[in-house]
């Protein structure tokens, strides 16, 4: 007998809301946050260097540049190349908006590329066919936390003198070929928010071998001034100039130093995230209609998200009435995410339209995020399987 969903009045599988995400925070972290409060600097600081030399030993680059959150990290990554009016930036369509937004910022315009229907990264194909004489960088978003394939996009930039950006916002931890996440492309943004590897409160990140490039990220991060207090207070100075049109993107001592400690945590969070992704793989081979994206050889899956694709002609029902039924199950899912392009604004000031990236059009329609994150016990991954199963199993016309 199929089992009454929650929907229609049944027994959830779960009193509580689990989230899709969230942060993990233990005494240690909020031992070194009290700490640095209570130190002589709470901005521009100690800390602030030593987490950016910490997250650059932890990713293999040569810089870090610390902001204070991961739209500022991708605003001062296109700072740092110069994008300016009338340049052109390939990004994916399928990603948050501030992979283009921050295009727009400067004056440029964002091109949109379709994605692998796999795995819903940027196919390399579709972004040598948006190149034009105008296009100067191309975004790279790690969606997911999956590593893009960065040989066919380090080929293409080579062959167009393009830069090569990596919005790897989900994938902290991970890698490529051997290769870690942050050191993958000419420069790497992250994100601190609360849900991503590991959390700031708010924060960012933007990592780079270039060291013109990184000194002109930490001008662009302090209004433009080429000294920060603490340079000066060591000089015993109070002169600074500024050089360049900047912003207040600063982040706090107290937040690196929650970085530091978190990032300290991260090989083990990173490999909870692979262990309950294994774990969700092997539970969903056998239910029919869903499918998890695909995960190429060659890479360590840092599963920020664990995304599946939803099979609807083998439904009763469309995606939107899923998402219902498992929420009502105490199942947190999400979506992820609306393709850019298909936002009003980018529509009415950019002329974008459905049709210009079909494969992530398609797969939005489809597309459904369970929960992962590190500090979910075996109770949240059992009852999160037990909830796709309750309502697929419902809905199936098999």
């Amino acid at each position: 007998m199929t089992e009454i969903l929650a929907i229609h009045g049944g027994k959830p599988v779960r009193e509580t809301m689990l989230s899709y995400g969230r942060q993990t925070i233990d005494d240690d972290d909020i031992q070194a946050v009290v700490d640095t409060l209570r130190s002589d600097w709470l901005t521009t600081g100690p800390k602030v260097s030593e987490f950016e030399d910490a997250f650059a030993e932890f990713t293999g680059a040569k810089h870090a540049v610390a902001v204070n959150n991961g739209t500022a990290a991708l605003h001062a990554a296109m700072f740092a190349l110069g994008i300016k009016s009338g340049d052109e930036v390939i990004v994916p369509a399928m990603t948050f908006a501030a992979s283009a937004n921050c295009v727009v910022y400067l004056g440029g315009t964002p091109v949109f590329a379709d994605v692998d229907p796999d795995t819903l990264l940027i196919d390399p194909k579709a972004v040598e066919a948006k190149i034009t004489e105008n296009t100067k960088a191309v975004v790279a978003v790690d969606y997911a936390g999956q590593p893009c394939n960065y040989d066919r996009l380090h080929n293409l930039c080579r062959k167009y003198n393009l830069y090569l950006v990596a919005d790897a916002c989900h994938a902290l931890g991970g890698s490529y070929r051997g290769r870690l996440v942050g050191t993958l492309a000419d420069l790497s943004t992250f994100s601190l928010h609360p849900v991503k590897p590991i959390t700031t409160g708010e924060g960012g990140v933007i990592t780079t071998d270039d060291q013109e490039l990184a000194q002109r990220m930490r001008i662009f991060r302090n209004h433009g001034i080429t000294t920060d207090h603490r340079q000066r207070e060591s000089k015993g100075s109070w002169f600074y100039e500024m050089t360049e049109l900047g912003y207040n993107y600063r982040i706090t001592d107290f937040q690196c130093a929650l970085g530091l400690s978190q990032l300290r945590k991260l090989p083990g969070w990173i490999r909870r995230r692979q262990e309950i992704a294994r774990r969700y793989d092997e539970a969903f081979r056998n239910i029919s209609g869903m499918q998890p994206l695909k995960v190429r050889q060659g890479v360590s899956h840092g599963y920020h998200l664990y995304v599946v694709k939803l099979e609807l002609e083998r439904f009763k029902i469309d995606r939107a009435g899923i998402f219902q039924a498992l929420r009502a199950e105490g199942i947190g899912v999400n979506i992820h995410y609306i393709p850019v392009h298909l936002h009003p604004y980018y529509r009415y000031n950019f002329n974008t339209r459905p049709g210009l990236c079909p494969v992530a059009e398609a797969a939005y329609e489809r597309i459904l995020t369970l929960p992962i994150f590190p500090a979910m016990t075996e109770k949240d991954v059992e009852d999160v399987i037990a909830g796709v199963e309750k309502v697929m199993k419902y809905y199936s016309k098999d």
